[in-house]
């Protein structure tokens, strides 16, 4: 009886390891910017976004005053609105509207108790919101951008809204779960508490994993979807773009592979800007 019960002792502590780890894993790092827009070719203002907690989100915005459209820029894990830069330039080159910013924990946003998928779709929509109060004068089409788990964000924000024009999503994951298991395989731990772990993350962020996957939420999206995947992506396989779109696919949905792209290299993106503008176009935006 001692021995299960050392072995029991044992696993309890491993689990509660594993929880810390994975909260301090919501821990993002914050990198500083050292560039403006100013310094990609392009006229801003900086702004401040009110969201949830009462924080302003520190943002960026390219404006265009005669164009009907803006496009919003979401970042991934650990990134900052300049790391968006290179993607907003052939938007603002087009004579598009952009708004960039950091999400909480992030660049110059403040802190917040952590970041999680929905906290950056709550952002996103804090953003969208910002923008229909400031254009309220008259009808403006909202474009949302996103890359990795910015890019779950916008599609996690556009499934809970009616009023955006489209989404491109820049290296998606397919489903949190597979990430999750990722991190948490390192500390080899059994079955059983593998699930007590995920299951405590998904009672942290309050949401189940189901309900904030891209593979689910793109089949409450109305707007024309641009999926688009880095064909040598190593952190989130181009495979996964096409668990979404298979997932809940249709005549609104779009896929386009990046070749040559790993996650990290956004700057691609830059490179295949018209291709996106020809979407935008083709859908009437």
């Amino acid at each position: 009886m001692s021995t299960i019960l050392v072995i029991v002792a044992i696993m309890v502590v491993l689990a509660v390891v594993a929880m810390i780890a994975i909260h301090y894993g919501f821990k993002a790092p914050r990198i500083k910017q050292e560039k403006n827009p100013a310094d990609y070719g392009m006229e801003f203002e900086t702004i401040d976004i009110a969201t949830a907690n009462d924080h302003q989100l520190h943002g960026w915005l390219m404006p265009a005053p005669k164009s009907p459209t803006t496009v919003v820029l979401m970042h991934g894990w650990g990134g900052n609105a300049e790391m968006t830069l290179t993607m907003a330039k052939p938007f603002y080159e087009a004579g598009l509207e952009v708004l960039v910013y950091d999400a909480r924990n992030h660049g110059l946003s403040p802190d917040d108790s952590f970041s999680s998928l929905p906290k950056f779709a709550e952002d996103t929509s804090a953003a969208v919101d910002w923008l229909r109060a400031l254009r309220s004068e008259r009808t403006h089409k909202v474009v949302l951008v996103g890359h990795s788990i910015g890019a779950a964000a916008v599609l996690l924000a556009a499934s809970k809204r009616d009023d955006i024009a489209a989404v491109v999503s820049v290296s998606a994951f397919a489903h949190p779960d597979a990430l999750m298991r990722g991190e948490v395989a390192r500390l080899k731990l059994p079955e059983f508490l593998v699930k007590m772990v995920l299951g405590y993350v998904q009672w942290k962020i309050g949401h189940s994993f189901d309900d904030i996957a891209p593979m689910n939420t793109i089949c409450h999206i109305t707007c024309p979807v641009l999926l688009s995947h880095g064909d040598v992506d190593q952190v989130i396989p181009y495979s996964d773009l096409e668990r979404i779109a298979e997932n809940c696919g249709g005549d609104h949905v779009t896929t386009m592979a990046i070749e040559g792209a790993d996650h990290y290299t956004v700057e691609k993106i830059e490179a295949h800007g018209r291709d996106i503008l020809r979407f935008l176009e083709c859908h009437g935006i």
